[in-house]
């Protein structure tokens, strides 16, 4: 997938901005790499749910969210 926010390296209390403004100015299909953090998977698929994107997470790359749109 071209299109990738990748949070690596972002601490928990700055990546809710970064994630609003790249789910509002990128069109889907695209990704969001958060590692293995469970406490950053969940800010971004929160963000994600309150926007009412579709999005999913594949078993083969548990850090990464793919969202449909």
């Amino acid at each position: 997938m071209k299109n990738k926010l990748d949070l690596h390296g972002k601490k928990h209390n700055e990546v809710s901005n970064l994630i609003e403004d790249y789910i509002l100015t990128t069109k889907t299909p695209f990704s969001i790499i958060t590692g293995n953090s469970n406490t950053m998977k969940n800010i971004t698929t929160n963000i994600l749910d309150n926007y009412k994107f579709k999005w999913v997470i594949f078993s083969a790359n548990l850090g990464e969210i793919i969202i449909l749109e």
